[in-house]
């Protein structure tokens, strides 16, 4: 079967400039990609047609050869084209379009060679709510890679430089063909930096970098909260050879409190009261969290679970001179171990207000009222 021109297949005209080529070819190798048709054998072979076109029509002298002798020139024996090779697998072209395409997938951010850096640390800081409400200066230990003090992260013998790598020629990448695919990846002799070590340095055999652990000074600012993440900039692993380092990430959890509860910027507090400074009112003193004390008024009367706002007694708000609230619940506190005077004076005070028991004691006779009420309803 003859070949179709290869014009027609990229559906240009044969006076048609290098980019309007290039992108007739990106086009029609994102519509019958292999990956995106699976199982279409037709979609396989127009892929392919459309590579074989352009691998030949990308290149002036092979274009210029084929506009010529046409596909004859390409025949066993009748030259080659310039990826080198039989089939579709030495097509740079190919690789040239699909690095383009899909460069960060397949490391195409990486082609201009270099190692890459060092990895990213985490660190796990667990801190009182004191310090997340003050703030702290702190210093962590943190077994880690630094760079090699004796050949200054270069990875070789002081005196000594590295060499352009033999492998890939300072590009940190080769290619390797699969199929018809051709693949880039790190070079494995110079591990994608481009230069090899002839005469490594005796202290990191030529890594450029050493095990130690490396003490540093962490400031928390105040208002920080469970979960928060600081980051420090090239405090992570230093990368091989002299590589850039990586970063480390700092995790803050928050111990509990014995008092507070916090919700964001505000701190809950549950405050227990007597009966009888709930039922006739008065002055309490609560904690804050700065570690003083603040009066809080209690209206006679007050029931258990009223809470009381104070305002700019919570949390300071990171990165701001706002503070949330603390708010106080009341826990009224039943009397224990009274004493026989005392019990008295509670008998006749339950004596003097039974008839008035809905002016006392409003919320239970409501409650009971409607028990009565719903019991009754089942009746008729």
């Amino acid at each position: 079967m003859a070949k179709r021109d290869y014009y027609e297949i990229l559906g240009v005209s044969r006076d048609a400039g290098d980019d309007e080529i290039k992108k007739a070819y990106r086009k029609l190798a994102m519509k019958y990609h292999p990956d995106r048709n699976p199982g279409d054998s037709d979609a396989e072979v127009k892929f392919k047609e459309a590579s074989e076109a352009y691998e030949v029509l990308k290149d002036a002298d092979s274009r210029a050869t084929y506009d010529r002798f046409g596909h004859a020139a390409f025949e066993q024996g009748g030259g080659r084209r310039p990826g080198g090779g039989g089939g579709f697998g030495g097509f740079e072209g190919f690789a040239d379009i699909f690095d383009e395409m899909f460069g960060d997938m397949m490391g195409g951010g990486r082609r201009g060679g270099g190692a890459p850096h060092g990895a990213d640390l985490r660190y796990d800081l667990e801190i009182t709510l004191e310090d997340a409400f003050n703030g702290k200066d702190t210093q962590i230990h943190i077994p880690t890679w630094v760079s090699c003090e004796t050949c200054e992260g270069s990875g070789a013998q002081p005196g000594s430089k590295p060499v352009t790598c033999p492998t890939c020629g300072s590009r940190g990448r080769v290619r390797m063909q699969q199929g018809f695919f051709t693949i880039e990846r790190a070079c494995p002799s110079c591990h994608g930096q481009g230069k090899v070590i002839e005469d490594p340095c005796d202290d990191c055999d030529g890594v450029g970098r050493q095990q130690q652990e490396k003490t540093l000074q962490v400031n928390i600012p105040a208002g920080v909260e469970d979960g928060t993440r600081i980051r420090l900039a090239n405090e992570g692993e230093a990368g091989l050879r002299g590589a850039p380092p990586g970063d480390l990430y700092i995790f803050l959890s928050l111990k509990p409190h014995r008092f507070f509860q916090r919700d964001g910027a505000n701190l809950f507090c549950r405050v227990p009261v007597p009966m009888t400074t709930a039922a006739l009112g008065g002055e309490i003193e609560v904690p804050t969290m700065n570690g003083g004390r603040a009066k809080l008024s209690v209206p006679a009367g007050t029931q258990s679970g009223t809470q009381f706002r104070m305002k700019g007694k919570g949390m300071p708000v990171l990165r701001s001179n706002a503070k949330g609230d603390l708010y106080i619940q009341v826990s009224v506190e039943v009397p224990v171990n009274l004493t026989k005077r005392q019990r008295e004076l509670l008998e006749e005070f339950r004596e003097e207000s039974g008839e008035d028991s809905d002016r006392h004691h409003p919320e239970s006779h409501g409650f009971f009222s409607r028990v009565k009420e719903f019991f009754e309803d089942l009746r008729d």
